[in-house]
């Protein structure tokens, strides 16, 4: 089964990309919907009550935007020790997760192929579970645009993003790229030539290997 990874800037829109590869036929892992669940589990629930106190805890949860407070402080231009801190407490659960999910995917479902979209998935190495890894590109002001709509601060966008792999080396490392700063159509257009291509390849290898 086929891994393909999404790389690429902060609100750069990388779960529409996901969502055009599923109209595709292919399944979706989401790392940031795997790590909602693993902050409800009760081991990290204790180890993060441990780590950053009883106050980022409501009504036995954690709760996410105080946590988010602490470990993305407006002054941090590098990772801080509390973002690091709790990705040492998340990471590697969210890992497991991943991997299990991948198997579930592969022994229950048609699919084949599985999309999995990490916003730290080189940070976290999750690029090494990858087969193909695609770049969403869209330009700064649009993702800008986006994390208005989410409600972010000024300047919340740049001060997350400098805490990530620089995006020229998230491009270097990525086998394909999509540009997503125009319409919906132009970028479901890309993923699905990108399908083809990656069809047209696995078609030639197996008529190789049959030689």
């Amino acid at each position: 089964m086929l891994v393909i990874g999404l790389t690429g800037g902060i609100s750069s829109g990388k779960s529409f990309v996901a969502t055009c590869f599923s109209e595709l036929g292919c399944q979706i892992v989401g790392a940031d919907l795997i790590g909602h669940q693993v902050l409800m589990l009760p081991e990290v629930i204790r180890q993060i009550r441990d780590a950053f106190g009883d106050h980022v805890i409501v009504d036995g949860k954690v709760d996410r935007r105080r946590l988010s407070a602490i470990v993305f402080s407006e002054n941090a231009d590098t990772p801080s020790n509390e973002l690091k801190m709790l990705e040492s407490i998340t990471h590697p659960k969210i890992g497991e997760w991943m991997k299990i999910r991948f198997r579930e995917i592969e022994q229950t479902q048609s699919a084949q192929a599985v999309v999995l979209d990490a916003p730290v998935m080189f940070k976290a190495q999750w690029d090494r579970l990858c087969d193909r890894i695609v770049f969403v590109h869209t330009d700064l002001t649009i993702r800008k645009q986006r994390a208005v709509g989410r409600r972010w601060t000024k300047g919340e966008l740049e001060r997350r993003e400098r805490q990530q792999l620089p995006l020229a080396e998230k491009r270097k490392r990525a086998t394909d790229e999509i540009d997503n700063s125009g319409s919906a159509d132009s970028t479901r257009e890309q993923v699905r030539t990108l399908w083809e291509k990656w069809q047209l390849q696995a078609g030639r290898a197996n008529l190789k290997r049959s030689l």
